[in-house]
């Protein structure tokens, strides 16, 4: 508690070499993502965390550097939750479902531009209108993925890849080059 969060990923061993930090849960899955600059500079304790945007939590740091795709992350996220869900109540028995299927038809090279406002939408829906706290971990980080990366859900839209695998593609053909 109260560790800066550079001294703890230090601690933790750091990234792989040649890997930059690209962004940090700071609470466990059902916590705001943060963007790497805002992680670098925060220390690990509550208000600290809670001025950065995002909770303590759990306390159990997700680490992602550069080689991270967000739209399958957050799918996976989203998958989890939704098979956990227990579908007593129906935000998030269906809300849950929602996320899960618009984040999978993006994977799957069907997604819309639209489909972003409707996960935000989604989550909105789900957040504070639950029995349990499931809804609302579900829901959240949605929210803070696509406000942090939208740029990269919206090229996963568009070109039907990850915007991480086209990146290594590239480096990859100039290094034949």
């Amino acid at each position: 508690m109260g560790t800066p969060f550079s001294k703890l990923l230090e601690l933790a061993g750091g990234l792989k070499e040649g890997r930059t930090l690209k962004a940090v849960i700071p609470g466990g899955s059902s916590t705001p993502l943060l963007s790497a600059d805002t992680a670098m500079n925060m220390t690990m304790d509550y208000d600290s965390i809670a001025n950065a945007g995002s909770m303590l939590g759990a306390g159990s740091v997700i680490i992602m550097d550069d080689t991270t795709c967000m739209v399958k992350t957050l799918t996976r996220l989203a998958h989890f939750y939704y098979d956990e869900s227990c579908g007593q109540c129906t935000p998030c028995r269906e809300g849950t479902g929602w996320l899960y299927r618009v984040l999978q038809r993006i994977l799957d090279g069907n997604g819309k531009n639209e489909d972003l406002d409707l996960l935000v939408s989604v989550g909105e829906k789900i957040s504070g209108n639950t029995i349990c706290a499931l809804g609302d971990a579900a829901a959240t980080p949605v929210e803070s993925f696509i406000r942090h990366f939208r740029h990269e859900f919206e090229y996963y839209i568009k070109h039907g890849r990850s915007i991480v695998e086209s990146e290594h593609h590239l480096i990859e053909e100039e290094a034949i080059v």
